[in-house]
């Protein structure tokens, strides 16, 4: 459990602020992540990573020449924001594009997929690389859906210095995809991690077992093991990584990773085994690594990470880096980058709008308002529903993104903001505040509606529900669910439906949104024997089978506090 905490909201910012504090040599704090400190040459390709926090020293922690020129760093377990990727990618960005490297899991695609889709709009050439090394979370006829957990270290590390050897950005992309494609790892818990200011850890294992297959944002194994000696865990563990080789594949980097309370004694201890195992099997040992890498917070357990070597990717593995957490080779000389101005945090500007527009801003204001009340007081139970299978935090972001969303849309509202820009900014401040999926699905959800409607006229009813309509369908264009996939969108595609049919049939908004709003409810319901296809409830579907889907549920809460303030 985490003892030194001042304020469990601020926990992951102030963890960052005093990360670059400490490491100014290497990193220069930026609104949402840090980039490198040091100067780049004009035409480098800017390799970007990141994530949750909760995992240092991933990501900040590979900042530095050699590996990535900047780290995006989210709420603890949450994805970076959009507007956090973009501000970072702004920040590091040196005239030869961007590869962003990130773990395969649903809020981070969306968001990070969602800022490059803004960045290529601006002129910027992104390229998106996902970490999919998790051998635990699917088979490998379906390695794309797979887990990106320790293998993230070793493929970072091959697309930093690739780029770091000034490749053009279409070799520093195929390299980054070489090493992910020849990186595999299996993990074990011990434990479960408690986030800060959390009575109770996200999970727990039976004493005297262990869960095989973990996660790294607290999500439980997929199955659970007695203990077991060391040397029958190294073949354990070993066997996993192993039984995915690569034909003919002989060299391998190999890296033992702690997951945050596990002592390096016990790493040592296992790594004796481990190598005897991997040595047994013919494989060569290519400066392998032990330590922490890729934690999860206090989460008791251990990863066996290999990355099967070609010449190429030996040849990058070995080459020199110097960040704050891992130091390979020669000392790269460097000097002080300059600090550019402006930085992406200047506060947005509104025009003038109608006073009509202005009232509708009001409204909305307003409705906001109850959404926040609504969702404080159901923060624990959606929570409790999201635990069953994910990480048990959709209550807490929630209720975080629509309190910044409120604050975001009276700000506006103050500015002389009109509808459509009021709300496009709550959707902004949710996405930014939030995290994870939900809140890039909120954030796109509402800045999407807010399309529908207008800064010069009166909200009207035919706009609202025309933003509902463009609203699902960017939900479901970005973030890939369909109706089946036990998320968010098999209780908002039928509510569209209803709202939509309802209005043609010629009721008033208010009723119209009341029919809708209970169809919504009970399709939230529906959900409970559905297995999830897709985010981090995926690996563990049968835990998932018998409860509703929290982001439905939370959908369905707020169509009905909407239709109460109508």
């Amino acid at each position: 459990m985490t003892k030194i905490v001042d304020d469990p909201e601020t926990f992951a910012s102030s963890a960052l602020a005093g990360f670059a504090s400490v490491y100014r040599r290497y990193v220069r704090l930026v609104r949402g992540g840090v980039v490198r400190a040091t100067a780049v040459p004009a035409g480098k390709v800017s390799v970007i990573v990141g994530g949750g926090s909760g995992h240092y020293p991933a990501f900040a922690g590979y900042v530095g020449p050699g590996m990535a020129d900047a780290a995006v760093a989210g709420e603890i377990f949450a994805s970076p924001s959009t507007a956090a990727v973009a501000r970072v990618c702004r920040n590091a960005e040196q005239g030869g594009g961007i590869v962003l490297g990130f773990g395969n899991y649903a809020g981070d695609v969306l968001n990070f997929g969602v800022a490059a889709e803004r960045l290529r709009a601006e002129g910027i050439d992104v390229r998106i690389v996902t970490v999919t090394d998790d051998v635990a979370s699917a088979p490998a006829d379906s390695r794309l859906q797979r887990r990106g957990i320790a293998g993230d270290f070793v493929v970072f590390k091959v697309a930093g210095a690739a780029a770091e050897a000034g490749l053009g950005i279409d070799e520093v992309e195929r390299v980054t995809r070489l090493a992910n494609d020849r990186t595999f790892s299996f993990g074990v818990a011990f434990g479960g991690c408690t986030l800060p200011g959390a009575a109770e850890p996200l999970f727990t294992v039976p004493k005297g077992t262990m869960a095989l297959g973990l996660g790294i944002h607290g999500e439980p194994g997929i199955r659970d093991t007695d203990i077991v000696p060391a040397g029958e865990l190294a073949k354990l563990l070993a066997d996993a990584v192993l039984a995915e080789r690569p034909a003919g594949a002989r060299r391998a980097a190999v890296l033992l990773n702690g997951l945050g309370a596990t002592k390096y004694e016990e790493l040592f201890v296992l790594w004796g085994a481990v190598e005897e195992r991997l040595q047994a099997s013919g494989v060569d040992l290519v400066a392998p690594e032990v330590g922490e890498y890729v934690t999860s917070l206090d989460m008791q357990g251990c990863s066996l990470t290999v990355m099967w070597l070609d010449e190429e990717l030996e040849r990058y593995w070995l080459a020199p880096c110097d960040t704050p957490v891992f130091r390979r080779g020669e000392t790269i000389r460097t000097e002080p980058a300059a600090v550019r101005a402006g930085g992406g945090d200047e506060a947005p500007a509104f025009g003038l709008a109608t006073p009509a527009s202005q009232a509708g801003a009001r409204c909305l204001a307003g409705i906001l308002d109850a959404m926040v009340a609504a969702l404080g007081e159901a923060e624990a139970e959606l929570g409790r529903i999201d635990a069953f299978a994910g990480d048990g935090d959709h209550g807490q972001g929630m209720r975080r993104g629509a309190g910044a969303a409120r604050e975001a849309i009276h700000q506006a509202v103050a500015g002389g903001a009109g509808a459509r820009s009021a709300l496009a900014a709550a959707g902004d401040a949710w996405a930014d505040r939030a995290g994870g999926t939900s809140g890039a699905i909120w954030g796109l959800l509402l800045r999407s509606w807010s399309s529908a409607l207008s800064d010069d006229r009166a909200l009207d009813d035919g706009d609202i529900v025309r933003g509902a309509h463009l609203a699902l369908a960017d939900v479901m264009r970005l973030g890939g669910a369909k109706p089946g996939d036990k998320t968010l969108v098999d209780a908002f595609v039928p509510f569209v439906a209803a709202l939509e049919t309802a209005r043609a049939d010629g009721l008033p908004l208010k009723e119209a949104w009341r029919k809708a709003s209970a169809v919504c409810e009970e399709a939230a319901r529906a959900t409970a024997p559905l297995a999830p296809r897709l985010g981090r409830a995926r690996p563990l579907a049968e835990r998932s089978i018998g409860h509703p889907d929290a982001g439905a549920v939370s959908l369905a809460l707020v169509a009905a506090t909407v239709a109460a303030c109508l």
